[in-house]
């Protein structure tokens, strides 16, 4: 499943969504993971509706996005879309929420998560 991260370095979840200039975007399963694409250069100007707008279309593909902050009207736009913003309140180090994420998908994963794996699958299977 893929999995942003906002981060200035790409190593520590450090950025506010509304205001991070990067997402890292991660491929992660539960026995491999991979830094998979970074997205750059999303405007933070302008209106605030439009800026979650671009974020949420930059993200589709993702199950999840952490941040060391979110909104409320952005949480849950990305709610709506079916990404799941956790919020880490301090810094965080990316390899950190990697490995948890990973022994998760180990053991038994919330139905949310399982069905985020799956529709990765079904994506990778259209595109082959």
């Amino acid at each position: 499943m893929k999995v942003a991260f906002t981060s200035s370095s790409g190593e520590i979840i450090d950025q506010h969504f509304g205001q991070c200039q990067d997402f890292h975007i991660w491929e992660i399963g539960p026995d491999e993971a991979h830094l998979h694409t970074t997205i750059s250069g999303i405007s933070t100007d302008g209106d605030e509706e439009d800026r979650i707008t671009a974020r949420g279309n930059a993200l589709a593909e993702c199950a999840i996005v952490y941040t060391m902050q979110i909104g409320g009207p952005a949480a849950a736009k990305l709610v709506a879309r079916k990404i799941h913003p956790m919020k880490t309140n301090t810094e965080v180090p990316v390899a950190e929420i990697v490995a948890r994420l990973q022994e998760v998908l180990q053991g038994n994963p919330p139905p949310w998560m399982k069905k985020a794996m799956n529709r990765d699958n079904s994506i990778m299977k259209y595109e082959l």
